[in-house]
């Protein structure tokens, strides 16, 4: 997660995460990615189940029961698990996790926990009524998954009238008071639909957006020829600088960010030290507190049927189920050898990534993306749009 709006435009230093003294159960939720200690945030896969039919979904899910979801007291004991560890978030997310009666109840004994509690939703079942519900429980965020604008939202959707439904729900949380941001997920289908989509943030007063690169996870898979060329990739990083940039000059200071993809690190960083050296010098402080991918040590997941991967699109390895041991202790359990390793991962990659001069601050990047290209865990990941020149360690 690389904050476009915190490294580019000056929204954070280094200073205001040593504040706080970088442990994330003192830090803000905005600082979180810069912690020391990196205590897990955690995605709970509450239910598997969608009302929708999104061509990239990453669990594959459809609108049917499935019989394997954990249980409410079941999930109310990973939950406290969780905050005795010291998880400082928790995602709620699906499937479409409005679609689970009791989400509602998980949220309000997370939050009596002192956990920030988050959900990840494509907005449609957000009523004025369970904004309301999620207003008085004290909802953290709610962050609305949107690929576009109409019918391109639909189309990624599956479902017409995606989009207005959506926007409802967002509508409706902005109401009730609740924080609301944008996800969109970058392919070649849509990467027209970004400029459309800042003015949207702009226009709607949202105050945060996330641009995810694509990983071919799920039914994501199938998107893998759809994905961006580096050089495409390097143009809409790019334009999300120049747009984000805009918007800060003209007074509207909205929260960007990119997901899953650490090159885009490294690559703010070079053209910071084009455009102002002085900036660049502590946006890399920043970058090497943030570390990079983050999977099996900053970030994990919990399936709904309990097993335990090292992030939500990582789900053919298991280290285990919370059925029969603890979250806390499954994720400790450095026994399993991948388990230790994904706790220092960049004293295991391999090929261009071992020289690379960026690998403090990249973390090796996504190891879902690039076990899924070439079967090999460790390899570089494909969707690195760095050249071999740009990553060459010169010292």
């Amino acid at each position: 997660m690389i904050g476009i709006s915190k490294l580019y435009c000056g929204g954070v230093e280094p200073s205001d995460v040593l504040r706080y003294g970088a442990e994330s159960g003192k830090l803000p939720s905005h600082l979180l990615q810069f912690s020391k200690d990196k205590r897990p945030v955690v995605v709970w896969n509450v239910t598997r189940r969608c009302n929708l039919k999104c061509i990239h979904c990453y669990s594959s899910s459809q609108n049917i029961h499935y019989d394997d979801e954990l249980t409410t007291e079941e999930g109310k004991a990973l939950i406290s698990d969780l905050a005795e560890f010291g998880s400082p978030v928790l995602l709620f997310s699906g499937g479409e996790p409005l679609m689970r009666a009791d989400l509602p109840e998980l949220v309000q004994f997370a939050v009596d926990r002192g956990m920030r509690a988050v959900i990840s939703t494509n907005g449609t079942l957000i009523t004025e009524e369970k904004a309301e519900i999620f207003s008085e429980i004290g909802l953290s965020y709610v962050g609305v998954s949107l690929d576009g604008i109409g019918k391109i939202n639909d189309q990624f959707r599956g479902v017409p009238g995606a989009f207005d439904a959506a926007m409802r729900g967002i509508k409706n949380c902005k109401a009730k008071g609740i924080k609301v941001g944008l996800r969109f997920t970058i392919t070649r289908k849509n990467a027209g639909e970004i400029p459309a989509v800042f003015d949207l943030v702009e226009w709607e007063d949202i105050p945060r957006v996330c641009f995810y690169h694509l990983v071919y996870s799920g039914r994501g898979s199938a998107l893998m020829e759809e994905d961006l060329s580096h050089e495409e990739t390097k143009k809409v990083v790019d334009l999300i600088m120049d747009r984000t940039k805009d918007l800060f000059d003209r007074g509207f200071g909205k929260e960007v960010l990119t997901v899953d993809n650490h090159a885009d690190g490294p690559y703010l960083y070079m053209r910071l030290l084009r455009e102002d050296p002085e900036r660049a010098g502590e946006v890399l402080r920043l970058l090497q507190m943030n570390e990079g991918n983050n999977s099996g040590r900053g970030i994990g997941c919990v399936s709904w049927d309990g097993e335990v991967h090292a992030d939500q699109f990582w789900r053919n390895i298991s280290f285990g189920n919370i059925r029969k041991r603890s979250f806390s202790e499954i994720w400790q359990d450095t026994s399993n050898e991948l388990m230790a390793q994904l706790k220092n991962k960049k004293a295991h990659v391999t090929g261009r990534c071992v020289d690379c001069q960026w690998l403090d601050v990249c973390g090796g990047n996504f190891r879902a993306r690039g076990e899924s290209v070439t079967g090999d865990i460790w390899g570089p990941d494909p969707a690195c749009y760095l050249t071999d020149e740009e990553i060459k360690n010169s010292g």
